[in-house]
């Protein structure tokens, strides 16, 4: 049996690609292995939203070049933001080891390769001899894999709605590039589902819609499928995902008298899935996170209380260098409206410290309202110019590294103070835990507010709900006795 490897950095649309591809892979006959060694065909799932993951996808594309040399019937990959909706004119040249170089969110030019090759091995029988002769048309196919994607990149805007007649066949739907309704293998508990792909709010500091490009919704009938689909196999959470989630169906077609669906359209038919249990949708914008969505999340029992929507500075002229198009006021108003509308809601934001001009001032006003708003959680980053964006072009990376890490590192710690107070209050409480898995002799899942619990017990909790009484809290994690099962 054919064996392939798919390494994956970078967000959790990567994450949903790489599902889909693996899936897709294992509907043509694939197994996956653990190490690339032993693998027939490798995919980098890339990210370059900030340049250490650049440098990580890059220097894990370099390591492979002396496996490809060794075997040269090897397929070698690279998927996702590192390659982009068009890729750079020297990413062959750069990369001339690698065979295919696929858009993000698309891998059928990969899966329709080697679906040509299994058919053409199946052409000519079985046995050794025909064995060494798929060996040989691999090496004579080296050469033109690279002009055969081209091709395909270059029409795969018109086809991205086509089935073909083989991914039918396999149960396959190609829906806006991606790829829907295969069969799990070993299905999670929790799945990320896309909702919408790229983005059309370009903020000054980010790659992704130069590299992921416009937004493409998905129809609700087609995400509804996949995640009964997914449930179907064992998934019990799904994550509804975008750039910015918010801005789904603004690119649909209304349907006869029908309005055109948003957001909280998506997530009422998303509930109606029998069999699932959860609901999350990420990530938000302040610009975009409407009153019919914040009711969705408070009405709906499956949509877990729990939002994502990033601040990303606490001043004005940063905000407005940034292009996010939103003020401070505005932003705390918005906080203070999820917490009437939604009291046990958690919110999680991101924040990017060291932007081009960013002022000592101006960064203790974005710690002072990450204090005064005791969120959940903070993702903070230091900014990292990123060429092509509107901040390289137009303004100068004059914050210093050094000044960079102490800013992250200041919000680090008040963050590890501020959830660690959050937390302690839920000491002595019994929480809902969607139990995921084991780790080193715990299992452990997650609260519906998103906070990560751990409890030893001898039964099998895997994908199950637990009613779990926190003795120990933390501002990372907590842990607990199992006291129930909760049931569906």
């Amino acid at each position: 049996m054919s064996t392939y490897y798919v390494w994956t950095i970078g967000c959790q649309m990567n994450v949903a690609d790489s599902a889909r591809l693996s899936e897709g892979l294992e509907a043509l006959g694939y197994r996956p292995v653990p190490r690339p060694e032993e693998a027939d065909v490798i995919v980098l799932n890339t990210c370059v939203v900030r340049q250490s993951a650049e440098n990580r996808a890059v220097g894990r594309l370099t390591s492979l070049k002396p496996l490809k040399e060794r075997n040269p019937q090897l397929v070698l990959a690279v998927m996702g933001c590192l390659v982009g909706v068009r890729p750079e004119e020297g990413l062959e040249r750069r990369f001339s080891h690698v065979d295919l170089f696929l858009p993000p969110s698309d891998p059928e030019i990969l899966l329709s390769l080697l679906r040509e090759r299994r058919s053409g091995a199946v052409s000519r029988g079985g046995g050794s001899g025909d064995e060494k002769q798929e060996g040989e048309h691999r090496g004579q196919a080296a050469g033109g894999r690279r002009q055969e994607a081209r091709t395909q990149r270059r029409g795969a805007a018109g086809d991205l709605g086509r089935t073909s007649p083989e991914a039918a066949a396999m149960g396959l739907v190609a829906e806006r590039g991606t790829w829907d309704a295969v069969t799990l293998r070993s299905p999670p508990v929790a799945a990320y589902v896309p909702a919408i792909l790229g983005c059309d709010h370009a903020c000054a500091y980010c790659i992704v819609p130069y590299r992921r490009g416009r937004e493409r919704s998905r129809r609700v009938e087609d995400i509804v499928a996949e995640v009964q689909h997914q449930v179907n196999h064992g998934v019990r959470e799904v994550t509804l995902l975008g750039q910015i989630v918010d801005r789904y169906g603004r690119d649909l077609k209304a349907e006869g008298a029908a309005p055109r669906p948003d957001l909280a359209d998506l997530l009422r038919a998303v509930h109606s899935v029998q069999g699932l249990w959860r609901i999350r949708f990420l990530t938000s914008h302040p610009l975009y996170l409407s009153d019919r969505v914040l009711d969705a999340v408070a009405e709906l029992p499956k949509v877990c209380e729990h939002i994502e929507v990033p601040v990303q500075a606490g001043d004005d002229d940063v905000l407005r260098r940034m292009r996010r198009g939103y003020s401070v006021s505005q932003y705390r108003l918005l906080v203070q409206d999820i917490r009437q509308r939604i009291p046990r809601c958690s919110i999680a934001t991101d924040v990017i410290v060291g932007f081009p001009g960013e002022s000592s001032a101006q960064f203790l006003a974005t710690y002072d309202l990450l204090e005064e708003s005791r969120f959940d959680q903070v993702h903070v980053a230091a900014y990292s110019p990123r060429s092509g964006t509107l901040a390289v072009r137009k303004m100068t990376d004059d914050v210093s590294p050094d000044e960079k890490k102490r800013r992250v590192t200041a919000i680090d710690e008040l963050q590890e103070r501020i959830v660690g107070e959050i937390n302690g209050k839920l000491l002595g409480r019994t929480v809902e835990i969607l139990v995921e898995g084991r780790h080193k002799g715990k299992w452990r899942g997650r609260t519906r507010t998103n906070k990560l619990v751990f409890f030893r017990h001898h039964a099998d909790w895997h994908g199950r709900l637990a009613a779990v009484r926190i003795t120990w809290a933390g501002p990372w994690s907590m842990q607990g006795d199992v006291e129930a099962d909760q049931g569906p």
